[in-house]
């Protein structure tokens, strides 16, 4: 029996079927193919790599537009941010409606704190507007109320005095100024929103929110230079008190314009991403398995023939299918719908965002009684015949507090970023030698923010008034990290698929607080000046340590108290094994 080698060929030859053998025989079609012309395949070569470099070139095109998008609603929303807090101005001109108009305190209070209310008490509302269909509108109406309501209150406070001729009622101010809170709110919202949802899912989103919060902060530092500099009364420049009708004016056709620029450039991108994200996350937690809505939109994939999450194919042709376009359209508002009502849901059930609320009620209350009641507050520190200094003029601590505002929301947005820890299963903690939980940020800047109330309280400052720029300074920082580290908190534990309606939520308790501790400071305040009129002093303004003492070391304790509520909540987190 010959070998199996001896009976190979001399020269051999693999045959193509050699390799599989179960590969099917050439075909005539096969030949004819094999038999075409070599140019007409070269064209088919090129036909076929020209489409996928034009598709490569659609694709990078599309991102591209994506980004130029993403960025230009990111300036819209600095630009935004930066013009919409002119109430943290007031004190620029609220002791002239004390002088002028001839307000009580308690009226000037009740005032900025109708401001306060508007601006607070809507935030809900605005925020599940912005959620469920998107920022833009929300800014033209934010430039309409803003256009409406310095109008109304410039006309008000040139006529006068109420009870003088030609004088109009006290509620005509308070209504004014319910329409620049209600501004003020939608303004900030639609662009904080816009960049939470733009950027909030990437690395630098403590970054990306802490710059228009910053920016925010810094609107009331301009907006008071540019009033004592361009706007400053011709006969009365040694106080450096403002033209109020035509700063009023000013800040009317200012506002409006922003308003109309964001209704144009604040977009959420790539949103049905995020959604299709969510909904992947909540199947994955269990958190939709008796949801409806779900059921439904199972049902409506099944029946186009597309996997759940995914575009319809005649998505990307409404030209050629337009029902089947509307039907898409349908689905991803229905999961949109169920994704956010389910956020709301888990939102409102978890304990520690009830103990996140409370801190920042008890923290932003203080804060915004001191900064509407600055004007006040120094005229405390001299007597009613002294003059007061350039360097601790109303115009001058607005400055301070809006910078160190600005510094503590920038600083402590780009440190969270680097410092902050991550999940512990993520590739990125791993790299992290060093981390600072945000909440160390919080509770730290927390005290910075008690201990200038503390100096108030302790009435150091009344025989000591150029050091007043210190506890400015401690306020601004403490009330600028709080105001950015919460939402960046907000985000960071419940997501960002709802942040404008989990935001809004936590951001209606300064309403509250600022209602709150201005009717304290009114009191106090007030108490003081009945005392000076009991000793024969006509006048309504107060002096001395009695008209602040008690109110600040009421603030300072309710700081404190928030401290432990925060220092509880981020227990229950690191329990749970969430990295804020």
């Amino acid at each position: 029996m010959p070998s199996r080698s001896s009976s190979r060929p001399s020269n051999p030859h693999i045959d193509k079927l050699d390799f599989d053998s179960h590969r099917r025989p050439p075909t005539s079609h096969d030949s004819l193919q094999s038999s075409r012309p070599a140019g007409l395949l070269l064209r088919d070569d090129e036909s076929f790599f020209s489409n996928i470099v034009d598709g490569v070139i659609e694709r990078d095109r599309k991102k591209m537009r994506r980004h130029v998008l993403k960025y230009a609603s990111f300036a819209s929303a600095i630009l935004s941010c930066l013009c919409a807090g002119s109430i943290t101005a007031y004190s620029l001109y609220g002791p002239l409606f004390l002088k002028h108009l001839r307000y009580s305190q308690f009226q000037v209070n009740a005032v900025s704190t109708t401001a306060e209310l508007a601006m607070y008490l809507p935030v809900p509302l605005f925020g599940y507007l912005c959620d469920r269909y998107n920022p833009r509108p929300l800014s033209l109406v934010a430039g309409l109320f803003f256009g409406v309501g310095y109008l109304l209150a410039a006309l008000t406070y040139r006529a006068g005095p109420p009870r003088s001729e030609g004088g109009w009622p006290f509620t005509i101010m308070v209504l004014a100024f319910v329409g620049v809170g209600m501004g003020t709110s939608c303004m900030y919202l639609s662009a904080v929103t816009t960049c939470a949802k733009n950027f909030g899912r990437g690395k630098h989103k403590g970054l990306a929110l802490a710059m228009p919060i910053a920016a925010f902060g810094l609107s009331g530092m301009w907006q008071s230079q540019v009033g004592s500099h361009f706007f400053a009364q011709k006969e009365d420049e040694r106080n450096g008190d403002v033209d109020v009708f035509r700063y009023f004016l000013f800040l009317a056709g200012l506002l409006f314009a922003v308003g109309m620029v964001g209704a144009v450039g604040l977009r959420v991108v790539g949103e049905e991403e995020m959604i299709d994200d969510a909904v992947d996350e909540m199947e994955r937690d269990g958190l939709l398995e008796d949801s409806t809505y779900l059921q439904r939109s199972l049902l409506h994939d099944g029946e186009n023939g597309s996997g759940y999450g995914t575009l319809s194919p005649h998505h990307h042709d409404a030209e050629a299918s337009s029902p089947a376009t509307k039907a898409h359209n349908s689905e991803t508002a229905l999961k949109k719908t169920m994704v956010l009502n389910t956020e709301t849901r888990i939102f409102l059930t978890d304990p520690t965002m009830w103990l996140l609320a409370a801190g920042f009620f008890l923290t932003t209350g203080p804060g915004e009684a001191f900064i509407n009641n600055l004007g006040t507050i120094i005229h405390t520190l001299y007597p009613p015949s002294a003059s007061i200094p350039p360097s601790n003029s109303p115009a001058t601590h607005v400055s301070i507090v809006a910078l160190t505002s600005t510094l503590a929301r920038l600083l402590t947005g780009t440190l969270s970023d680097l410092l902050a820890p991550t999940s512990s299963h993520s590739d990125a903690q791993a790299k992290k030698t060093f981390t600072i939980s945000r909440m160390s940020f919080l509770l730290t800047s927390t005290l910075l923010f008690s201990l200038g109330q503390l100096i108030l309280a302790t009435t150091a400052i009344q025989s000591h008034p150029p050091l007043f720029p210190l506890v400015s300074a401690l306020v601004g920082l403490g009330y600028g990290a709080i105001f950015s580290l919460s939402p960046i908190i907000v985000s960071v534990v419940w997501g960002v698929q709802n942040f404008g309606t989990n935001w809004g939520i936590v951001a209606v308790v300064p309403a509250a607080g600022a209602a709150i501790w201005g009717a304290v400071y009114s009191g106090v305040y007030q108490a003081g000046v009945e005392r000076s009129q009991i000793m024969g002093e006509e006048e309504q303004m107060c002096y001395g340590a009695r008209c602040y003492r008690s109110t600040f070391w009421a603030m300072a304790v309710a700081s404190w108290v928030a401290v432990g509520l925060w220092a509880w909540a981020w227990r229950r987190w690191r329990a749970r094994d969430i990295a804020v």
